[in-house]
């Protein structure tokens, strides 16, 4: 591990963002106006619809998947085959969130074929024209008030007693190209606890590319399965496993050596701007 943060960085970032708040705030550079999911939205669809799905998934977008992330950022992961011990069984991928688009599609193709779920906000199934596709790419969109959760849930523990994956950013919101871990809240790990299954984390490593300046190249870590231990009451359980899930997202993310976006906590930094 890099134990010098002055050593790490091979050169200065191209570009600095200031921030005050780790939990909310959002750098992405999306505008979406979310559509309301209540207790109206269907979670739930018919043999033909979830045939669609399940092509689009895992096949048509396939070659898609792999050559953005082949050509865009040369990604690699370390610690794939750690997947095969709970393919015949359901679980929780819980990864950095710093990529708008790559997000949604490295989790996929790491533990390919088994297909993997995404518990998304209301604004990524809200674009015009793309709200069906992304469905069937594998969005769960969280409801807006608590009409809807029961569905909600249901459909989180459907995928998961079919043996699929879902994965959860906790950070909840994008940071592009951070390459620290932002603390996040236990409350996701409530599914894992409550269904009795493992935990993977995955985290983006950023490294820059010999002989291209300014390109940037992902090395994906997976670590797991975590279990939540049995011997501490639910509460407890929950908090545990965000702790072991977080330190070792943390451990990781300090393999990164290239800065694309700096970002600084705003009243820590005599040049924010005020």
């Amino acid at each position: 591990m890099k134990n010098s943060t002055e050593s790490r960085w091979n050169t200065p970032p191209s570009k600095v963002i200031y921030y005050t708040d780790e939990l909310n705030e959002e750098f992405s550079t999306a505008q979406i106006v979310p559509r309301v999911i209540d207790r109206n939205f269907r979670y739930f669809h018919g043999r033909l619809w979830n045939f669609c799905s399940l092509a689009v998934q895992n096949v048509l977008s396939m070659p898609i998947k792999l050559l953005y992330q082949k050509l865009k950022f040369h990604l690699k992961y370390i610690g794939k085959e750690k997947l095969k011990e709970c393919r015949n069984t359901g679980y929780f991928i819980y990864g950095n969130h710093t990529q708008p688009f790559a997000d949604t599609f490295i989790p996929s193709v790491a533990n390919y074929p088994h297909r993997n779920f995404f518990i998304v906000n209301p604004e990524n199934v809200s674009m015009p024209g793309m709200q069906v596709l992304v469905e069937m790419l594998g969005a769960i969109p969280i409801p807006c008030d608590t009409g809807g959760m029961k569905n909600f849930v249901k459909a989180v523990e459907d995928k998961i007693r079919r043996n699929y994956s879902v994965t959860i950013y906790p950070e909840a919101h994008i940071w592009p190209y951070y390459t620290g871990i932002r603390p996040f809240k236990a409350v996701s790990f409530k599914y894992p606890v409550t269904l009795g299954c493992p935990a993977y984390c995955l985290t983006n490593t950023y490294h820059r590319r010999p002989g291209r300046p300014g390109k940037v190249n992902i090395l994906t870590y997976i670590d797991g399965p975590f279990y939540p231990d049995d011997s501490l009451k639910p509460r407890e359980r929950q908090q545990e496993l965000r702790n072991r899930v977080y330190q070792c997202m943390l451990e990781r993310s300090r393999e990164s050596d290239y800065e694309v976006i700096a970002y600084r906590r705003a009243e820590q930094d005599s040049d924010a701007p005020k």
